[in-house]
């Protein structure tokens, strides 16, 4: 028995959206994963069909569409094995912040662009010197009559560059408690003192645009804050959730396309004469990455349910988080190893998937970071 009660309609929504992917996203992944950036015209085509922030209402633009349809995006969207077109970042991750708490002017001037693929977000949380302790962020938002002038320094923000939006999380420094205070805040591209830096090179994530973002007396009106004044920090940790389910939901994604790549290359590669999943030791490590992977999924789907009955899952989620990522990261390593030479070529899948799943366990908190929260809620 399945713990997700998928539909026949969700069933056909993931053909369909297989399909799409297949044919308009799967064929450009390299020429993206050289030039580091993915068009603007793949997330308008991507908000066309529909496949954008689902879950927004339909009198703002989207679909209204229940979680498993982003869960499925998420899914099929690691099939593609590239990272660059951060579709599941976007709807289920940002926008979620002003579809929750931006007020109804905000929600009828950025929600049908970001259905549309016209508005691509960003969320500017990390600072250089600050990552997943976010009271201690130094951006500051100091209020001026109708406005706020923000100042600081943003970092691997994955968007970064093609972003039209971005929610910026930046503290009032005349507030003396640091939680009470942080205000998220909407800013658009263009706004005079908000500056794109550099894309960031990194090891994986080729085609991702990760960019540092500058604030120098970027002024906004008060009226772009995003939800009460004050109320930034525990804004973030109540999306924080379904951020780090997102994360472990592409992880085991990403664990169950290696394993598949990975049992396929075993079984057509030959040496002494017969495929090398006839070998023991192969059998042995295929099984043992098999049962992580299954355990993972078991453990996913029902938080994806207990998620969307809207139970308070923080420890169970910073767990799964942690895990899934950390066993995703083992079954690319050990499924390179496998590829023997040919995984180290970057002809093959499996390279770029061992380079990508290794972020997986420092962003959205690193899996250090999750452990800390499940033991404080352990009364550790």
């Amino acid at each position: 028995m399945e713990i997700i009660p998928y539909t026949e309609e969700h069933r056909i929504f993931r053909e369909t959206l297989r399909r799409f992917l297949e044919r308009e996203i799967v064929p450009h992944v390299e020429e993206w994963e050289e030039t580091g950036i993915v068009p603007r015209w793949a997330w308008k085509k991507m908000g066309a069909q529909g496949y954008l922030c689902m879950s927004v209402p339909e009198e703002y633009g989207g679909l209204g569409a229940d979680f498993l349809y982003s869960v499925i995006v998420t899914e099929e969207m690691v099939r593609t094995n590239h990272s660059g077109l951060a579709a599941s970042l976007h709807s289920d991750v940002i926008v979620p912040y002003i579809t929750t708490f931006g007020t109804e002017e905000q929600k009828r001037r950025y929600l049908p662009g970001c259905c549309s693929g016209d508005i691509i977000t960003a969320i500017a949380m990390t600072e250089p010197n600050t990552g997943s302790d976010l009271a201690s962020i130094r951006t500051t938002a100091v209020e001026d009559g109708d406005d706020v002038i923000l100042n600081g320094q943003k970092t691997f923000i994955s968007n970064g560059i093609n972003c039209d939006l971005v929610i910026v999380a930046a503290k009032d420094p005349a507030v003396a408690n640091p939680h009470a205070a942080v205000d998220l805040f909407l800013v658009e591209a263009g706004t005079p003192g908000f500056e794109k830096g550099r894309k960031l090179k990194k090891i994986g994530w080729h085609s991702q645009d990760t960019a540092e973002l500058y604030f120098n007396d970027c002024r906004i009106p008060s009226a772009n804050r995003l939800g009460a004044k004050g109320s930034g920090f525990i804004n973030l940790m109540v999306k924080l959730q379904q951020e780090r389910l997102v994360c472990a939901i592409a992880a085991v994604a990403a664990a169950e396309l290696i394993l598949e790549g990975t049992i396929k290359y075993c079984r057509e590669r030959t040496a002494f004469g017969r495929p090398i999943s006839k070998f023991q030791h192969t059998q042995f490590e295929l099984v043992e990455m098999a049962t992580e992977v299954k355990l993972g999924r078991t453990f996913l789907d029902k938080l994806i349910m207990d998620h969307m009955e809207g139970r308070n899952i923080v420890v169970e989620v910073s767990m799964a988080k942690y895990w899934t990522t950390d066993m995703a990261c083992r079954t690319a390593d050990r499924s390179l190893q496998l590829f023997g030479g040919y995984g180290y070529c970057e002809e093959y899948p499996i390279a770029r998937a061992w380079r990508d799943t290794r972020v997986m366990r420092i962003f959205a908190g690193t899996n250090e970071i999750m452990k800390t929260i499940a033991a404080r809620f352990m009364g550790l």
